[in-house]
């Protein structure tokens, strides 16, 4: 005998029942995240088809803002360049020394004190370490790196690191891979730690004898999930590339040798008041970002 529609409801509504509780627990976060995360993206879309200077009433212009950020605005290109450049380096650079060091430190004796020295550069601010990494980068000839250099007698005049526009990506992108190497380390530490043991062991037996056999066959296999949530850091980390650079070569940079992305968003949004313009910069690093992050998830995601 088919059971009635009203009978089919019931274990929906006690599934309801069942969980309200969770749910919530879970209500906060929903309102914040809606809040705060979708309503600008969304806010964001609608204004960069506008022209809109904060003073004014929104004036809808189509897709006026994005041919002018394509076809007409040539610093827009250049931060283009120079964040992909930027990206291409340290996303993956960083991201495979953060691996590299968390698994070469979990094999020490004395992996905590290690841990803790990897991990405090990303806790601290990037301007904060930029001021740091100035000392070593200073353009006169007291500098750590012009000093040592000269002394070793492979410069004989000092290197203006942080002014001449050649030098200066160099400079960020040295900079922005120890930045981001914390906290990708700090993950792939713990997932490294918290393996299946009983895996380790089975390869032993099956034959697996050295570092590097456990590594390919048992490690990075189980790794998966930290290794998709390390590899979206890095990619959002270096495609918002932004205070470092501003700290190190000023606001706009020599040049614009390090403008990105950001600082051109900075510029129209905050200096220039054009919030139509810069909604649509915005925009299209979501969508740069949200692409790129599809393909990372696509290739690293768990079956």
């Amino acid at each position: 005998m088919a059971a009635s529609p009203l009978a089919m409801k019931k274990p929906k509504h006690g599934h309801l029942e069942k969980n309200w509780v969770g749910l919530l627990f879970f209500l906060p976060f929903f309102i914040l995240f809606v809040v705060f995360t979708i309503a600008p993206v969304v806010v964001a879309m609608g204004l960069s088809f506008t022209n809109y200077n904060m003073i004014q009433t929104p004036d809808f212009s189509g897709i006026t803002n994005y041919k002018l950020l394509f076809l007409d605005d040539d610093i827009f290109i250049l931060s283009l360049k120079n964040t992909f450049t930027f990206a291409i380096i340290t996303g993956p650079v960083g991201y495979l020394m953060s691996f590299v060091s968390a698994w070469v430190i979990n094999n020490l004796k004395f992996k905590t004190g290690f841990a803790l020295a990897f991990y405090i550069p990303s806790i601290t601010s990037g301007v904060a370490m930029s001021v740091i990494w100035l000392v070593v980068f200073s353009p006169d000839k007291y500098g750590y790196l012009n000093n040592f250099l000269i002394n070793m007698g492979l410069i004989s005049e000092p290197i203006a690191w942080t002014q001449d526009p050649t030098q200066l990506m160099t400079v960020i992108v040295i900079i922005q891979i120890w930045m981001s190497m914390g906290g990708g380390f700090l993950v792939f530490l713990a997932g490294i730690q918290n393996l299946n043991r009983e895996l380790l062991e089975s390869g032993k037996i099956d034959g697996i004898k050295t570092k590097f056999q456990e590594l390919q066959y048992i490690i990075l296999p189980s790794m998966k999930p930290q290794l998709l949530y390390g590899a979206i850091n890095s990619v959002t980390g270096a495609l918002g590339v932004y205070d470092i650079a501003v700290a190190v070569a000023g606001f706009p940079s020599p040049n614009y040798a390090v403008h990105t992305i950001v600082a051109h968003l900075y510029d129209y949004a905050f200096v220039r008041f054009q919030m139509g313009y810069a909604s649509a910069i915005a925009i299209v690093l979501f969508a740069m970002t949200f692409i790129i992050g599809k393909i990372i998830m696509r290739v690293l995601r768990s079956e």
